[in-house]
């Protein structure tokens, strides 16, 4: 394999390397169901985190040219020679394998069956390093906003903090029982359909019921693909990482296909601009 031969797609649905060592309490499910969100202090053994921190700062600083196919920019396209606002590397377990044979990993894929059911797998991760002293907040969002209109989902997402998560340098808010909406009106950040990122319309949701979920490092959040979430800017003196693990028990078509006018935006945009990058 050459140095331009696509790395193959990491087998995220497998069973895991190891055996749970931690589970979520049935207060924690019910929580989850009732909110759509739920906190959890500690998803991986103490002397695991400093482990996974190493991995994930090599991803974006020595290993930072591997990943190029992969790394961009949630806030902006890709340019040369522009700094990322917030960087961003989708499957990082293609570049570090040894990831998805964490026990954090192990646990995070038990905890999501518990909240979604047996059927459920692990799909795909990836990586937010926000730098220090950043402006550049993660807007409000539902992540179904991003996916094929034309299907149903039964999704969510594990947001592992790999250093304390405050209010300070961008810890995870959510609006509470916003999994029960529909998906609300989004554009692209800014309104600009060059930039991959999303967020919600100005004035299409009533955001004032927001909570913050601060974490210690080896906590993690999970939440639903329809709950609305956004993160603050990162004013701390240090980068803040986060780990993104996303599971699924199904997609299916729906009956009568949905319009997603922001990403016909962006898919229209990429078209035209070859370095734009379109998530899915």
């Amino acid at each position: 394999m050459n140095a331009t031969t696509p790395l193959p797609v990491p087998k995220y649905g497998e069973p895991a390397a190891l055996a749970p060592t931690k589970l979520l309490t049935p207060e924690q499910v019910a929580f989850y169901h009732e909110h759509g969100y739920v906190s959890v202090d500690a998803v991986m053994p103490p002397e695991e985190v400093g482990a996974v921190r190493a991995i994930y700062d090599r991803l974006f600083n020595e290993d930072r040219s591997k990943t190029e196919a992969d790394f961009y920019d949630i806030n902006g396209a890709k340019k040369a020679g522009k700094k990322e606002a917030i960087p961003q590397i989708l499957q990082p377990a293609k570049y570090a394998p040894a990831l998805l044979a964490t026990q954090m990993v192990a646990n995070l894929k038990a905890m999501m069956k518990q909240l979604h059911g047996e059927t459920t797998k692990m799909v795909g991760d990836h990586a937010i390093n926000k730098p220090p002293h950043n402006e550049a907040a993660t807007p409000w969002h539902q992540d179904e906003a991003y996916w094929d209109p034309a299907k149903d989902y039964s999704s969510l997402s594990a947001w592992v903090a790999l250093q304390p998560a405050t209010t300070v340098n961008g810890c995870m808010f959510f609006v509470p029982g916003s999994h029960k909406f529909d998906i609300v009106a989004h554009r692209p950040i800014g309104g600009d359909p060059t930039t991959p990122g999303l967020e919600v319309e100005p004035g299409a949701v009533d955001l004032k019921s927001a909570v913050a979920c601060e974490l210690p490092a080896g906590g993690a959040t999970f939440h639903s693909g329809r709950t609305l979430h956004y993160t603050p800017p990162n004013k701390s003196e240090d980068f803040r990482r986060a780990y993104i693990a996303m599971g699924s028990a199904y997609e299916r078509p729906r009956p009568v296909p949905r319009r997603y006018p922001w990403r016909e935006q962006q898919q229209a945009a990429a078209a035209n601009h070859p370095s734009v990058k379109v998530k899915s």
